[in-house]
């Protein structure tokens, strides 16, 4: 059971986890930033410093990622060349398992000349949204897969073996993620967030080329994540 997290205490002041403080923070982001909801805010600045929407979507300013591919609360799977859209999706946004249909959002990120893989059902596929990616041209991909979607890394590793593209796979809400997860991602990722994982310090930890943060690490595994991170750090300054 999580019943601390230093992200909740550095964003809503908040030292101990329960259901009842969930249920805040949650009814918190419908009130103010319309989570899951038909006046959803797209607020781009920057939230986390080390959050994988931030650094995606500054090495897609550096033009080192040509698409980003995210998931986003009424939409689903979304394939996006615009940065803004990362981070205004991605800012606030962790753990989506599935979500419902929300026309307001979809049309939202239409309007912004992006893709949702389907719009009627907002699935969640981050495979087939990688297969989108490619099928649009993009050559250089960088894709979000959550911890208990670890199994999804393998699949997209042999699209891009197979058709020659270069995707930047970051291993996200990894706070739940068992040790098979984790060896999936240490085997398969090239930037993981820790969250709050003991598991993924002891497994992906060990094999990190490089290590930004302490009380949330988000590790490098490869020599792409490396330049990603490093490259980061030009624009975010510390």
């Amino acid at each position: 059971m999580v019943v601390y997290c230093p992200l909740l205490e550095s964003m809503y002041g908040i030292r101990e986890v329960d259901a009842d403080v969930v249920k805040h923070i949650v009814e918190k982001k419908v009130q103010v930033f319309g989570f899951c909801c038909k006046h959803r805010l797209f607020d781009s600045s920057m939230v986390v410093p080390y959050g994988s929407s931030e650094i995606i979507s500054v090495c897609m300013n550096l033009k080192l990622i040509d698409c980003g591919i995210v998931v986003c609360d009424g939409v689903g799977t979304v394939v996006t060349s615009n940065p803004r859209l990362i981070q205004g999706i991605g800012a606030r946004l962790t753990g989506i398992i599935r979500t419902s249909p929300i026309k307001s959002i979809a049309d939202y990120v239409k309007g912004m000349g992006d893709i949702a893989i389907n719009e009627s059902t907002a699935k969640i596929d981050q495979v087939e949204g990688v297969v989108k990616a490619i099928e649009l041209d993009y050559k250089r991909i960088a894709v979000t897969i959550a911890g208990f979607e670890s199994t999804s890394i393998k699949a997209i590793r042999n699209i891009e073996s197979k058709m020659g593209v270069e995707v930047a796979i970051f291993s996200v809400c990894n706070t739940c993620a068992s040790r098979d997860d984790a060896i999936r991602i240490s085997s398969g990722a090239d930037i993981v967030c820790a969250s709050i994982s003991r598991i993924i310090r002891e497994v992906v930890g060990s094999r990190a080329i490089m290590q930004l943060g302490v009380a949330i690490p988000v590790y490098a595994l490869t020599k792409l994540g490396k330049k990603l991170l490093l490259s980061y750090l030009t624009e975010f300054g510390g």
